[in-house]
């Protein structure tokens, strides 16, 4: 049985100049990846000189953390045919600036999750579990990635 190769790609593209020095060259980028059609304007993180009304890599990061557990979780929870209703996370990364190379050291992700009457609040934290240990992003970090859930169940 051969194995899939699941390829991604995305572009980044800046112009401007860095000749006048660290202090004052554009931050602002776009990002893309085909064949999605948004178009994504990205600056650094305020701290690094970029603007605040933009994404920085760093909120990426996290953001591409809560959406792989969100998509992971729904996949377990239908498979094991489980009623979610709703999933609002509230996640963050943390990246101490200290160190080289510094880095995001931590991420909580901190979902609420509302589920429809059946199954029991350990069984949802199961299902949270092992959508964490199949979640590809997290996988793919070095950082640590903890989930906290609140779960909540529907009144008929």
């Amino acid at each position: 049985m051969e194995t899939a190769l699941h390829t991604y790609r995305a572009h980044c593209r800046w112009s401007g100049s860095t000749g006048r020095g660290y202090q004052h060259y554009r931050r602002e980028h776009t990002a893309t990846a085909d064949p999605a059609q948004d178009r994504l304007v990205l600056s650094a993180d305020p701290a690094f000189l970029g603007r605040p009304d933009h994404l920085n890599p760093e909120q990426l990061l996290v953001m591409a953390a809560s959406s792989c557990q969100l998509l992971s979780f729904l996949a377990v929870a239908a498979r094991a045919g489980v009623a979610v209703l709703a999933y609002d996370d509230d996640a963050e990364g943390v990246m101490p600036d200290r160190g080289h190379p510094v880095s995001i050291t931590h991420i909580t992700l901190r979902p609420r999750i509302v589920v429809a009457a059946g199954p029991t609040v350990e069984q949802i934290h199961h299902l949270v579990e092992v959508a964490h240990r199949h979640c590809y992003i997290a996988n793919s970090l070095r950082t640590e990635v903890d989930v906290a859930p609140q779960i909540e169940f529907a009144t008929p």
